[in-house]
């Protein structure tokens, strides 16, 4: 498993979420991250998840 970084900013730039998370591939990522924006109710805010590379799975602005 791989770990991944899932992060929300309000328009100030402000953190609502910043949060680790695992999976196996960049695919699954993608897929776990944009569930976790819908229940959190974060799709229409900016956000971004990436890599362990540092490499942008989901962006959002």
């Amino acid at each position: 498993m791989r770990n991944y970084v899932l992060t929300v900013f309000e328009k100030s730039g402000k953190k609502l979420l910043d949060e680790s998370f695992q999976a196996a591939n960049d695919q699954e990522a993608k897929q776990l991250g944009e569930k976790k924006l819908e229940k959190e109710g974060y799709l229409e805010h900016t956000h971004r998840c990436v890599s362990p590379e540092a490499k942008l799975i989901l962006f959002h602005r």
